[in-house]
């Protein structure tokens, strides 16, 4: 039976947590505290929970002060927030503060109970709907990782059509590059037009645009 400290500022969600979370089988909650200055004057005389479900938004002592004292005084103490806030970056914030659970109230409860049981068995648990935005944040925000040989062989490009992108992206004429990789001046000008065709560019910024886009120019 896991042994529950309840923390939250407004006494009616304590008491609907409550109801549901007594409901359970292997839950029994202890006590409640209505900020986390209570609930760390609790912990220093009572008996320890094995786990405490609280707000992060509160008076006199903020979520996430709290989880750095608590997980500093009592790191045996499982500890889950249970919020309003959606925000992944805070969730990021609690979990590296040390906070084994970032729950949403406008969650179902079944899985707000599903993840306190995830995190009594040890694992560490997001809400599904956090997760989902987070996935959607990366693929956004996140470059993906790019195979080089696999640009290559996706817009049929050799090695010395390469060289001549590289130095076409630093600014070289033909001549330039022609004398650089010792090529004649017409295959190099030949090389440019494959570039461009191979990569539907119109023109030499879309062709270097093309280049930086896949990661074959750094």
């Amino acid at each position: 039976m896991a042994q529950l400290l309840l923390v939250d500022d407004h006494a009616l969600v304590r008491s609907g947590f409550r109801l549901i979370l007594e409901a359970q089988e292997d839950i029994t909650v202890i006590a409640e505290a209505e900020n986390g200055k209570d609930a760390l004057e609790y912990l220093a005389r009572a008996t320890q929970p094995d786990l405490i479900l609280t707000d992060i938004h509160m008076d006199i002592m903020d979520g996430i002060q709290f989880i750095k004292t608590v997980k500093m005084r009592f790191p045996e103490i499982k500890l889950v927030i249970l919020t309003m806030d959606a925000s992944f970056h805070l969730a990021s914030e609690a979990f590296s503060m040390g906070a084994d659970g970032y729950l949403l109230k406008s969650s179902h409860v079944d899985e707000i109970l599903f993840g306190l049981k995830q995190v009594q068995r040890g694992e560490r648990y997001i809400s599904s709907a956090l997760a989902f935005q987070l996935i959607d944040y990366s693929a956004s925000h996140i470059p993906e990782e790019v195979n080089r040989d696999d640009v290559m062989a996706r817009y049929e490009l050799s090695d010395r059509e390469i060289l001549v992108l590289e130095r076409i992206a630093e600014g070289y004429t033909n001549a330039e590059i022609a004398d650089q990789i010792f090529l004649s001046k017409r295959t190099v000008e030949g090389h440019r037009q494959q570039l461009l065709e191979k990569t539907s560019s119109r023109n030499t910024a879309g062709l270097i645009r093309f280049g930086f886009k896949t990661k074959l120019l750094n």
